[in-house]
């Protein structure tokens, strides 16, 4: 048995359920959106382009640019009251299942902004899965919560998986 639970060895064979493989497999195939809206957006590309840090290990190998390829939305900045519309209709055109992760302290809670252009946390708008602190967040700040995402995906998540439920 694997440690995650889904594959049982029983004598050269393999069994699993369908949904635990399907789980297993889109665990390892994260596809990400990048919504960068301000400084942590520069974090990202480190992120997706750099060598040290190569998210490709965990199935993400390119950003998408269109919202219909991609099953995580990275809000990374400060969000704005005009800008909401916009990230809303973007997160409408994703696919399920979908997940959100907002990047840094001003997605998580609008950081320094407490004014009335800009919302106190994308949560105010969207479902937000993880949230990664940091004014930028680190590389394996983020590295860690697309760990926690698989982990989710893979435990049967009741907003997640193969299988949306509620």
């Amino acid at each position: 048995m694997s440690a995650d639970g889904v594959f049982r060895d029983q004598g050269g064979f393999v069994t699993t359920t369908v949904d635990s493989f399907l789980r297993w497999a889109q665990s390892n195939s994260i596809w990400p959106l990048t919504f960068g809206l301000a400084c942590c957006a520069i974090e990202m590309m480190n992120l997706a382009s750099g060598p040290r840090y190569d998210i490709a290990r965990f199935g993400s190998e390119a950003f998408r640019a269109s919202p219909r390829q991609a099953d995580l939305i990275f809000i990374s900045g400060r969000v704005s009251n005009k800008m909401a519309p916009v990230i809303k209709r973007v997160y409408s055109q994703m696919l399920e299942p979908k997940w959100v992760v907002a990047f840094g302290a001003c997605a998580s809670s609008g950081g320094i902004f407490d004014n009335y252009a800009i919302m106190q946390g994308v949560d105010n708008l969207l479902p937000v899965d993880i949230y990664v602190p940091g004014c930028p967040p680190t590389p394996e700040a983020v590295i860690y919560a697309v760990q926690k995402l698989r982990d989710r995906i893979r435990k049967e998540d009741p907003r997640g998986g193969i299988i949306v439920r509620g």
